[in-house]
């Protein structure tokens, strides 16, 4: 997120980190897609006292993915799972996919087969500025139907089916969203279409028009203030799950997961991650379903900064009794 001030993020957990290690290159079909090497570490929570779960929530695994400084496997905004892969996107409109790797015990162990390639404009061509191609969220229907959600200029944009991208895919307008929303930061499929959500508050149901669920505050949340920043259905199909950050200046981060019901509710708090534990700037959520629940994975945007770090992390969640 551009806006925050750096954040000393070197003091958290370095040393929890295990040594890292570069997988081989994706190697499959180009189609517009190009492979993206960087190292993985697996990483945990960190020192204790900054970690809260609430009973029935289990970390998971967590790996730290490292990129060159520069590269464009940075800046990533929102996940999903499909098929089996991660599915992300980049404030600097570009997609990326990768393969999630688990241990013998199910946790979360490494990331391999990434790639990239770069959404493109109505008109098939690159985005001709970094504010253009600004995508914070996105969303995979049921259909396979591959939404992105753009922040500076808010709109839904429809790639079609993520398996049948091509080179340069020309997007179609999804329904619009309220005109003058600010942050458009997080953005699920459900049974009955997209629900989109603002940083900076409300929360909107799109079909074939967008309907608002929950109105925007009459006055916005600081940026000290609890912002969502990302959300997913719960498969369950008992309502969403949120992700949601603080920054306080100058080095408290928090980031926290929590629940959301169907009218756009804020529900119960599952976890919250702040200092001295393991935290940082994270903006996505993907929720599938686990042998026990739900297993939600948790990402970090670290804005190319080499004061922040791009962390997955993995949560299971209990199923909850009638």
């Amino acid at each position: 997120m551009r806006r925050l001030a750096a954040v000393v993020l070197t003091l958290l957990t370095g040393a929890c980190a295990s040594a890292g290690v570069v997988p081989e290159p994706w190697r499959g079909v180009a189609d517009g897609w190009t492979p993206a090497a960087a190292e993985i570490r697996t990483i945990g929570l960190g020192a204790p006292g900054g970690v809260r779960l609430a009973p029935g929530v289990r970390f998971a695994g967590g790996v730290q993915i490292i990129a060159p400084r520069g590269d464009r496997l940075h800046g990533l905004s929102d996940l999903k799972l499909a098929d089996g892969d991660m599915v992300a996107v980049t404030d600097s409109g570009d997609l990326v996919r990768g393969r999630l790797s688990l241990d013998r015990r199910g946790r979360l162990a490494g990331v391999s087969d990434l790639r990239l390639r770069g959404l493109t404009g109505e008109d098939g061509r690159a985005f001709a500025t970094k504010s253009d191609g600004d995508a914070e969220s996105l969303a995979v229907t049921a259909e396979g139907e591959l939404v992105i959600g753009f922040e500076q200029t808010p709109r839904l944009w429809s790639y079609g089916p993520l398996d049948a991208l091509r080179n340069r895919p020309s997007p179609r307008a999804a329904p619009p969203v309220a005109p003058g929303n600010d942050g458009l930061e997080a953005l699920a499929a459900g049974p009955d279409g997209l629900r989109a959500a603002a940083e900076t508050g409300g929360v909107w149901d799109c079909g074939s028009r967008c309907v608002e669920v929950a109105p925007p505050p009459a006055t916005p949340p600081a940026i000290s203030d609890w912002r969502v920043t990302g959300m997913d259905r719960d498969p369950a199909g008992d309502g969403w799950f949120v992700v949601e950050r603080l920054y306080r200046a100058p080095f408290d981060m928090r980031a926290r997961l929590r629940r959301m019901d169907a009218s756009g509710r804020p529900g119960p708090v599952l976890a919250t991650l702040s200092l001295p534990s393991t935290t940082d700037n994270f903006e996505g959520v993907a929720a599938v379903s686990g042998a026990a629940g739900t297993r939600l994975y948790m990402l970090s945007d670290d804005n190319d900064n080499p004061r922040q770090r791009t962390l997955l992390l993995a949560f299971d969640v209990e199923t909850r009794k009638p």
